[in-house]
Order: C-alpha cells, then structure tokens, then sequence
C-alpha cells in the first residue's frame, strides 16, 4: 500500500515537473535553456542502463522458463501483438487525417511554390537537419535514399533490411550504437543454449539474474530524482523553442496537423490499445494507464523508447503487476519494434503532404502507405525523432516530393513526444496481454538470500 501511494506522490510531482517547466520556458525561456545540463545527464542517466538491462532482462526472462520450448507460444503472440498493433494505428491515422483533411487549404499557394522552386535546397535543409539527427553526413543521407543512383527504397529493400538489422558481426558495436535488435537475438539465442546445459552452467545463470536484480535497484535508485531530471529536459527543450519564436509560429502555421496527429495518437491510446487490453486480460485499461502513468511521462519528456524502457520494465512489474517473465522479455522487444506512434505519425503526415500539393490519393496508394509505414516504423530506432528518417522511404514509395517534409520539421520535436509516450504504453499492453499466454509453471523459482 505504501509503494502504492509513493509511486502515485511520485507521478504528481513529475506532472507538476512537466507544467512548472513549460510555464518556465514561456515566460523565462533563456533561463529555462540554462537547465539543458541536467537534462542531458539524467538522460544519459537512463541510456547507459539501456543496454546491460535489455541483454540480462532477456536472458532472466528466457532463463526463468527453465526450458526454451515454452517460449514458443509466448514469443509467436509478442509478433503477432506488435504487428496487429501497429496496423491498427496506421488504419487510425488514415482515417483521421482523411477525416480531417489538415493539409487542404491550410498552406498558402506561394508557400508551395517557394518550396518547389527550391526543391532541390529544400532536399539538402531536408538531408541535413536528418543527418544531424542520426549522426551521418547528409551525402550518407541521400545515397541511403537514392538521390544518387535514383533507386527509389521498396517494401522488399526495407524488409531486407529489416531481416539484415537482427545480425550483427560485431555485438561491441550493436552495444556502442544501442541497436538493439542484434543485441536481443544474441540474448535470446545465448539464454536458450544455457537452458540446455544443466547444473554446468548455474553459477552463470544466477549471476545473470543478481545484474538484472541490481540494474533494476537502480532504475529504483534514478527513479528518486525523475521529477528533477524530467524538469530539466523538458524546460531546456520548450526553452530553445521558445527562443526562437518557435512555439507560437508552430501552432499557427501547422495547428490543424498537430490536431490531427494527436487526435489519431489519442485515440489509438485512450480506445484502439484499452480494447485490446480488456478484451485479453479483463483489466480496467485506464487504471492500468494510471499504473503505467510514470512512463508514460518519462517517455513524453525524453521522446526515447529505450531511454525509457528502464522506467517502463519498473512500472509494468511493480505498479501494474505484469510478472517478471513478460517485462523481461516483451518490454526490451517491444521498446525496438513496437512503435505504433510512429507508425501512426507517419501514414497521417505522408497524406497531408498529399493534401497540400492537392495530390488525391488512391485505395491502393492508401493502402502502400498503411504496409510502407508499418515496416518502417518496425525498423525505426527508438531514439528521438528517428521516424524523420523513415518518413522518407514512406513518401518515395507513393512518390511523394521529400522536399514537403520540411513543412513538418519545425514541429516534429513536439510531436516526438506525443508518439513516443503511446509507444511506450503500447509496450506495456503488450506486456500485459503477453503475461496471459505463458505456461502456468514457467514463473522462476525464487532465488535463495
């Protein structure tokens, strides 16, 4: 009961962390900005964790089963959840945005044309401000995309590299650029191996389970100066904005499309996930966003899904009471594929761009789309405005101008956020939908103190 009321104190003081610090960027934005410090060490904070805790929160989660085979049903479901999820949102998306139409009429004729005329500096703004953001040189950026060769990305290049991106030659590297999709094969490979090496292995096995422990003690740890860390990144951010002029001219120039966005992540969040959450496990969905309510927070302020998986794993197992073997092994999972905000995020701008230069759509380019959006947003990393990167290959594949998304970039930032925390939650629906279908003996036996 008393973990219960902390967990709750600790949520209204970052709500009060959150408001205090975008009051502060308004009115004082060039003090707000002076906080940047502690927000970047807080979120360093969380990322350093990021890898060891996925790699031993895997290897517990297929160790605790005791036997390998039991993972089969359990890891078939995971897939099938993230992959029905995420066409769920996109289906939102599409269906909001048409519904709304936020493109037509809302940017001016000589808007369009200056971008046009410009199309090809427009390309570079496009490719630098992108190759800032994943630390390439925009060169990089346009051989990725076929600027160079004219090879325009396909759905068949993109699942190619989807497969190619669960292997690694070098896991040092995986762990240098936090990608953690080779990083959770290895796991899981490496964890089934020693569940068939008997008694040989147990000092090793315990050993792995006392880090996963001890990281856990210190997400509890952090957890203490959340409000704080929180503050800090979210004035620093809001602060630069607001220096620049930026937040009120966002709102004006693109307020139809932010409605639009948010709205479709709402809905995807408050009604598509609560369904499916109370059609499997007969929960009460919105006490479970209340259970999950922290990080649902830290995700909004961080905009990362695997700076916030520490926080989410937390949440999900002691708040909201998913067993350990499903935050183990679903929530790492899921903080790399599942992102259904983004996914949302990027079928909904792809048709306003459509709108905009008064291109109609077809069923079938609609259609394009809804897959394009759903592998990409599969593939994209779970860092701060990855789904840029992706929203590249989503326009080239229906023949979009990538020069448009620059009508986005000003308020990609804050929608990050929006997108980021529903694909944080959706994790943890995951998680807790997950739990249902493991083997009613595969619980690990308590270790011995």
């Amino acid at each position: 009961m008393s973990e219960g009321k902390h967990s709750a104190r600790q949520t209204i003081y970052i709500c009060m962390a959150i408001v205090a610090a975008i009051l502060l960027a308004i009115f004082l934005p060039s003090t707000a900005m002076k906080f940047h410090l502690g927000g970047e060490v807080f979120l360093n904070l969380l990322k350093m964790m990021v890898v060891p805790l996925v790699m031993s929160s895997v290897m517990c989660g297929i160790l605790g089963m005791g036997d390998v085979r039991k993972l089969g049903k359990p890891g078939f479901y995971t897939i099938v959840y993230y992959l029905s999820t995420t066409v769920l949102a996109v289906v939102v998306g599409l269906v909001v945005v048409n519904v709304i139409r936020p493109g037509v009429g809302t940017v001016d004729v000589d808007t369009i044309a200056e971008i046009r005329e410009g199309s090809s500096e427009t390309k570079d703004k496009v490719y630098a401000f992108l190759a800032e953001k994943v630390k390439v040189t925009p060169t990089e950026v346009a051989d990725f995309f076929g600027e160079e060769e004219k090879v325009e990305p396909t759905i068949a290049m993109i699942l190619e590299n989807l497969v190619k991106s669960l292997f690694t030659d070098n896991l040092f590297t995986s762990a240098v650029e936090t990608n953690l999709l080779p990083l959770i094969v290895f796991s899981i490979i490496f964890a089934a191996m020693l569940t068939t090496l008997g008694e040989n292995v147990q000092v090793l096995k315990t050993g792995i389970e006392q880090i996963n422990h001890a990281l856990m003690a210190f997400v509890m740890l952090l957890m203490k100066v959340a409000p704080f860390g929180i503050f800090c990144l979210v004035t620093a951010r809001f602060g630069e904005a607001q220096s620049k002029g930026e937040l009120g001219e966002i709102v004006q120039q693109t307020g139809w499309y932010m409605i639009t966005v948010v709205s479709g992540l709402g809905l995807h969040a408050l009604v598509t996930l609560p369904i499916l959450l109370w059609v499997f496990t007969r929960r009460n969905p919105y006490r479970f966003i209340l259970q999950m309510s922290r990080a649902i927070l830290t995700a909004f302020s961080t905009a990362s899904s695997s700076a916030t998986l520490p926080v989410t794993m937390e949440c999900a197992e002691s708040q909201a009471g998913v067993s350990e073997r499903s935050t183990n092994f679903v929530l790492p999972l899921g903080a790399t594929i599942n992102m259904d905000g983004t996914a949302l995020y990027e079928a909904a701008a792809a048709i306003f761009i459509a709108q905009v230069i008064g291109m109609d759509m077809t069923l079938m380019q609609q259609v394009t789309i809804a897959l394009t959006a759903t592998l990409a947003a599969i593939g994209a990393a779970g860092i701060p405005e990855a789904g840029l990167v992706t929203m590249l290959i989503v326009l080239n594949a229906v023949g979009l101008p990538v020069e448009f998304v620059s009508l986005i970039l000003s308020v990609d930032w804050l929608l990050d956020r929006f997108r980021t925390a529903v694909n944080a939650f959706g994790d943890a629906c995951g998680a807790a939908i997950i739990d249902t279908t493991f083997p009613e003996d595969s619980d690990p036996a308590p270790s011995e103190t």
